[in-house]
């Protein structure tokens, strides 16, 4: 690692410092950053905080133009929670939303979820943090919060302030969702490079909202699968693929333009607070590795259009060759099949839809019958679900030969507002 070491949250609490020195520095390291028109990690490999990406213990600025954990390099672990709102009280909602950014800024920064942390309020109260990261840095923790469609109904005065793009996912072909793993009021997605760290957030944001809001499914995930910056090499997912080969990247400021960030005019009246901010789709997608497993690796390769061991576009040499869908073999038939996953997911087949990739493994024990319960967690974050997730994944559910091997099994979508500055809350410009 480079620089000085991440403060840990054992030091925030006993070294006399306190939290509000590390939020304030990390916040006045992002604004640097802005005034010179660098909304995310630079080309050079640092994070909004001027930490080295290397750094795994550094802490990321929880202030800014975006929420972190979008563009934010992403990190090895995840914890992500959808929640539903069992409060009627709109004003307990909003002290809610208040108590979490709170708690998001200290967490973030490396420090307990409240002050006292582990000694507050004495021997005779519970502890205002439940302790099971206390000593660990702040390990890249990011905390990125979005609200589902389902939020905006009467129960708040909210229907009005719905944006128009956030709108439920149709069906699509295939899909074999579980409503105890879909939708929900709202999400928080806890990136980390410590899965105990993650944990921690997610675990002690639900406590301070108990009697308020209740979790309706969450997801662990593990080995990131894809990459958000050019600083980080390409993953592999659970089929043993290199995945999100051609995603978005945090240096290429004019794509996420395009692409990401909700744009003034995209949204209008009510919407208007979504300017600057980003849809997140998340997808549960249960992989049949079994099957996949005995499987010839040559068939696999035609499945993915591309090779396995370098990445590389059927007929190319290297992972990031433009892949060429007009090649054709001895037989006369194309070298990257017709129905392959990267011919049916390349822009250049979308009318040059692009989206921001964020997902992640997952093993979640048994199906009950003798296989395991493993896949990925697809998550990606754009500008417009309805013209740019939708036409995405019809177009894959309809033709796409990797379906005989997974199912989509949850789907959710949330609208991720902007980011805050010092002083604003989560969710402020919904209500207010």
């Amino acid at each position: 690692m480079t620089g000085a070491p991440a403060p840990s949250r054992r030091s925030l609490l006993v070294g006399g410092a306190g939290v509000a020195g590390v939020v304030a520095s990390a916040a006045t390291g992002y604004a640097a950053g802005l005034a010179t028109g660098d909304s995310g990690p630079s080309v050079a490999g640092s994070d909004r905080s001027g930490a080295a990406a290397t750094d795994l213990e550094a802490a990321v600025p929880f202030h800014g133009a975006h929420q972190a954990g979008i563009v934010t390099p992403a990190q090895d672990r995840l914890h992500f929670v959808a929640l539903d709102v069992v409060t009627k009280d709109r004003a307990e909602l909003v002290a809610l939303l208040q108590r979490w950014t709170r708690a998001a800024e200290r967490m973030t920064a490396g420090a307990e979820a409240a002050p006292g942390g582990l000694v507050g309020g004495g021997p005779h109260r519970a502890p205002e943090d439940t302790g099971e990261a206390y000593g660990l840095p702040a390990s890249g923790l990011t905390l990125t919060i979005g609200f589902g469609p389902s939020l905006f109904d009467d129960r708040f005065g909210l229907a009005g302030r719905r944006p128009a793009a956030l709108q439920d996912l149709p069906a699509f072909k295939g899909d074999q969702l579980d409503p105890n793993r879909s939708g929900g009021d709202i999400c928080i997605q806890a990136c980390a490079n410590d899965p105990q760290v993650a944990v921690h957030a997610v675990r002690n944001l639900v406590r301070l909202g108990f009697g308020i809001v209740a979790v309706r499914w969450s997801q662990l995930g593990f080995g990131r699968t894809s990459s958000t910056s050019t600083t980080q090499a390409t993953p592999r997912n659970l089929f043993g693929f290199k995945d999100g080969t051609n995603n978005l990247k945090a240096e290429d400021p004019a794509a996420l333009a395009e692409h990401l960030w909700v744009s003034p005019d995209d949204e209008r009246d009510g919407g208007a607070w979504m300017a600057g901010g980003a849809y997140l789709v998340a997808r549960r997608i249960r992989m049949h590795i079994e099957v996949w497993d005995r499987t010839p690796l040559l068939e696999q390769e035609e499945i993915f259009g591309r090779d396995k061991k370098e990445g590389a576009p059927l007929g190319r040499e290297a992972e990031f060759d433009e892949p060429d869908f007009s090649a054709k073999g001895a037989d006369g038939a194309p070298l990257i099949p017709a129905a392959s996953h990267v011919r049916l997911a390349h822009a250049s087949q979308l009318s040059g839809i692009r989206i921001l990739r964020r997902g992640y493994n997952f093993t979640d024990g048994t199906d009950g019958v003798g296989h395991l319960d493993a896949g990925l967690f697809f998550i990606a974050y754009l500008r417009h679900p309805g013209k740019q997730f939708v036409p995405m994944q019809r177009a894959l559910a309809a033709q796409d030969v990797l379906n005989e091997y997974i199912e989509h099994n949850g789907s959710a979508v949330f609208a991720c507002p902007p980011g805050i500055q010092p002083g604003q809350w989560w969710g402020q410009p919904i209500f207010t």
